[in-house]
């Protein structure tokens, strides 16, 4: 049967179940196949599975005469690395982007455009490092953010929001929130914490997010471009340079050889999953937005009503305070108890009341099936967050 007389319709359903490489390849066959296989519905429907498209557009957010165009152009600007691997990193600054966009907007100016394969290259050189694969093609998306701007006549004063995508936590005067950092900023950070850490050791790590230095603690990542591992700094940073692990070690590289060395692609995604799955949400605190670390849902967070008054209690880890040298301190983690009324009021013995207050509270913290703290008294202190060791 000659296939071009099944018509175009057949032929549309055809060339949709196949590639973008295949679909290219049946082009070649005559010019019938030829119009068909540039029908733009067809290359609109791969702009939509392989890019996260809704409209033709090209890498720099430009518009295209169409999907075809767009496709090709984004091939062609990304043809150095595994297509997969673009696919990968493109869905999960789309995950991050989206939710920013429905969540966090004014968070989205601090958003850079992606690098060129210049400035990484020119990064590179300039520091004496190869950054992983995942990871430029993570920078070719998104420069990381621009820093967040506080006037200056106004010493301590927190904006309305704290900016970083990375999010954190307040707990008493500990304020932490994590900015991605574009790479200018990393070379600079990179060359000014390894000299003053003493990393002359360590020449492939490099600082790729920080604590905003206006919130008072300082934070870091580093990311480790030799094995891709992404590490936290701990209380023992300045002193002896410890950090530990963010990604478990036997996931790097588990995606297949294109994606090997990927632990800061990881860490972003399980990031936007955390967002995406609404554990972590963006919290007001004190009239400052920001996306929280607390996590907001279950099984990492505890919630029950009892007469109309919702306790929500959790915990987020804090590596900045924890100490692998000290067993007792190994692992510390703050803990925040929100406490709010249901729109019924309180309900006592079948009394409804507008209002309640707290006068005792009694918290029992567990460590697995181990109580390591029993806090039990009369009133709060007037903070929503306390510190807890975590004895492993």
């Amino acid at each position: 049967m000659d296939l071009e007389s099944v018509g175009g319709l057949a032929m549309h359903v055809i060339l949709s179940k196949l590639s973008p490489k295949e679909v290219a390849s049946v082009a070649c066959l005559s010019k019938q196949f030829r119009v068909w296989a540039s029908e733009d519905s067809i290359w609109a429907l791969f702009c939509s599975h392989d890019l996260n498209l809704s409209s033709p557009i090209d890498p720099s957010g430009n518009p295209t005469s169409s999907f075809k165009a767009a496709y090709l152009a984004w091939r062609e600007a990304f043809s150095m690395y595994p297509w997969p691997l673009v696919m990968r990193v493109n869905t999960c600054w789309s995950k991050l982007k989206k939710w920013l966009s429905e969540n966090f907007p004014e968070s989205l100016p601090t958003l850079r455009k992606g690098a060129s394969e210049s400035e990484i290259e020119n990064f590179e050189k300039s520091l004496k490092v190869k950054l992983p694969l995942p990871t430029r093609v993570l920078y070719r998306f998104c420069d990381g953010q621009n820093p967040q701007e506080v006037p200056q006549e106004d010493t301590g004063y927190l904006p309305s929001s704290l900016l970083g995508i990375i999010g954190g936590y307040t707990l008493y005067d500990h304020i932490v929130n994590v900015f991605l950092l574009p790479l200018r900023q990393v070379m600079h950070d990179t060359r000014a914490v390894m000299s003053r850490l003493g990393f002359g050791s360590r020449p492939k790590y490099i600082v790729v997010a920080a604590s905003a230095t206006f919130t008072y603690s300082e934070k870091m990542f580093f990311l480790n471009c030799g094995s891709g591992q992404v590490f936290v700094g701990t209380r023992n940073l300045v002193s002896d340079g410890e950090m530990m692990p963010c990604v478990p070690g036997e996931l790097i590289g588990s995606r297949g050889v294109d994606q090997e060395h990927d632990g800061m692609l990881l860490w972003l995604e399980e990031h936007a999953r955390r967002l995406e799955d609404g554990v972590v949400k963006v919290r007001t605190q004190e009239k400052v937005r920001s996306v929280n670390l607390f996590p907001e849902n279950l099984p990492l967070c505890s919630s029950t009503v009892t007469n109309g008054v919702k306790v929500r209690a959790s915990a987020a880890f804090v590596p900045e305070f924890s100490n692998l040298q000290n067993e007792t301190e190994k692992y510390l983690f703050a803990y925040s108890v929100r406490l709010s009324l249901s729109t019924n009021g309180c309900v006592v013995s079948g009394v409804k009341y507008n209002s309640c207050q707290l006068y005792w509270r009694h918290w029992l913290i567990r460590a697995n099936d181990d109580v390591v703290d029993d806090v039990n008294g009369e009133a709060v202190i007037g903070k929503v967050c306390f510190l807890f060791q975590f004895i492993s």
